[in-house]
């Protein structure tokens, strides 16, 4: 019986693995022995249960988003959608600074020429995964309630959530990168006023989304200081 429970849980136990793996040497570390000596298991297993390090990958990736999302569902619903946006940028950020090769796994950054592609290429876009489109969920919850707010002009949730999706993770990945190390607070110089300048030209007032942000830090900071 306790060698069936040990089997039982052992998918979850490969991608923790992984995860570590990531944390401490990166994408090059993910091999099948590696991961299994690990997790305290065969490599028999990782290949039974995942058929090979591009599918774990892919359960390391869904594994992000999964985290990403409960991070998000832990953002506040709050009367002001674009501080509530702001908070979620926030909340992004710390999760790609605490885990950078993760974050890079998980937006399809971090590759490796010998992985073997998969045959579902739909599966095998991050896009097209559950655990991404749960997480993203929360991101479009908000711009929908950004554009019944009346705050800005009237237009698709959606192309709002993939516009701020995109100068959101545009921003972070510049960041890992080391490209604002001449600001003394990137965040404050680079970040908040991409996003004042997206949200006025969503049609916002440049002195009530200054404020919405602001009032974004202080919720972010409120999350932190509670966990």
């Amino acid at each position: 019986m306790a060698g069936r429970a040990r089997l039982d849980d052992a998918p979850e136990r490969l991608v923790q693995a992984a995860v570590g793996l990531l944390a401490e040497q990166g994408p090059s570390a993910l091999k099948v022995r590696a991961v299994a000596s690990a997790s305290g298991l065969s490599t028999m297993v990782v290949y039974s249960h995942f058929g090979g390090i591009p599918e774990l990958m892919r359960a390391v990736a869904d594994h992000g988003f999964k985290e990403l999302g409960a991070a998000f569902g832990r953002v506040p619903v709050t009367e002001d959608p674009i501080a509530d946006l702001f908070a979620m940028a926030l909340t992004c950020r710390r999760q790609a600074r605490e885990n950078p090769h993760l974050y890079d796994l998980m937006f399809g950054l971090s590759t490796r020429a010998t992985y073997r592609p998969l045959p579902d290429t739909d599966r095998r876009l991050s896009g097209h995964s559950h655990a991404f489109r749960e997480a993203h969920a929360h991101v479009t919850a908000a711009c929908e309630r950004l554009v019944r707010s009346g705050r800005i002009d009237r237009q698709e949730p959606e192309a709002i959530a993939a516009q701020l999706w995109s100068y959101v993770h545009g921003y972070i990945t510049l960041e890992l990168a080391e490209h604002f190390v001449e600001f003394d607070d990137a965040v404050a110089q680079v970040l908040v006023p991409m996003g004042v300048n997206f949200t006025v030209g969503l049609g916002d007032e440049r002195e009530r989304a200054e404020a919405s942000h602001e009032a974004g830090a202080r919720l972010y900071d409120s999350i932190v200081q509670g966990r």
